[in-house]
């Protein structure tokens, strides 16, 4: 399984998610920062777009691991719940094109 890194104590402010994101996943550099070029990033793992440097295939799931989930929760909660929130919506968005699901998120 596929599986990228988040350091959840790192991530203290919206700056910070997405200049961690933006190396973690392979974002273009074109990468606008907001979760809405987020969404967009992740929508495509199956795809030759080099939206990110994962190319999933068919049945793959890409694991995002956010290290010291709880310090996160602790310092950017509206952040890991936007983060969950987006996820959900991009599986649905795959299973709506008859495709599985992903993303699969793991808070440590």
């Amino acid at each position: 399984m596929a599986s990228v890194n988040l350091d959840g104590v790192a991530i203290a402010d919206w700056t910070s998610f997405h200049q961690q994101c933006k190396q973690a996943f392979g974002f273009p550099d074109f990468y606008a920062g907001t979760m809405d070029a987020w969404v967009d990033c992740l929508s495509y793992l199956r795809d030759a777009d080099g939206m990110t440097s994962f190319r999933l295939k068919p049945d793959e799931v890409l694991q995002i691991v956010v290290q010291d989930a709880a310090r996160m929760q602790g310092q950017a909660p509206d952040i890991l719940e936007e983060m969950t929130f987006c996820i959900a919506g991009i599986n649905e968005r795959y299973e709506d094109y008859g495709e599985k699901p992903a993303l699969k998120l793991v808070l440590l």
